[in-house]
């Protein structure tokens, strides 16, 4: 349970830190990753983390994202994405405090989810969230 809340918090807090400053470069290759994500509320963000193998769960994401929520969903769109293997995750920010809130036995009070749709008892794992990113743009749904 322990490894869970520090996987989760490092997660919120990683996006929190990217979602103020993208780590992206200026150029203008690769191609791009449109995100769309179905919300119930209409409270609050949500915030999105693109990650490679080296920094899935452990770093800050490549590019971080936020998104308001509109008409029951949030869309982002990852700009100059390299090809190259990726996951994306992200939490939905109810109350706009750009980190992830947890109940006190350490389970998520907001709701998160990974790339490939991967529920799954603790951490993501990154083999269950990588995607590969080619010279075509990628459109994909995200489920919390």
């Amino acid at each position: 349970m322990k490894t869970i809340i520090t996987t989760l918090a490092l997660l919120a807090s990683t996006l929190f830190v990217s979602a103020q400053t993208s780590l992206t470069e200026t150029k203008n290759e690769g191609t791009t990753i449109t995100v769309t994500v179905p919300v119930k509320s209409d409270k609050g963000h949500v915030i999105f983390g693109l990650y490679n193998e080296t920094t899935f769960m452990k770093a800050a994401p490549i590019q971080g994202l936020e998104s308001k929520i509109k008409d029951g969903k949030a869309v982002v769109t990852f700009k100059d994405v390299a090809p190259g293997v990726y996951a994306i995750s992200l939490f939905h920010d109810t109350n706009d405090n750009k980190q992830m809130d947890f109940e006190p036995n350490g389970m998520p009070k907001e709701m998160y989810g990974v790339s490939n749709n991967v529920m799954s008892m603790g951490p993501p794992q990154w083999n269950d969230a990588k995607f590969e990113v080619a010279n075509q743009p990628i459109e994909m749904e995200i489920r919390m």
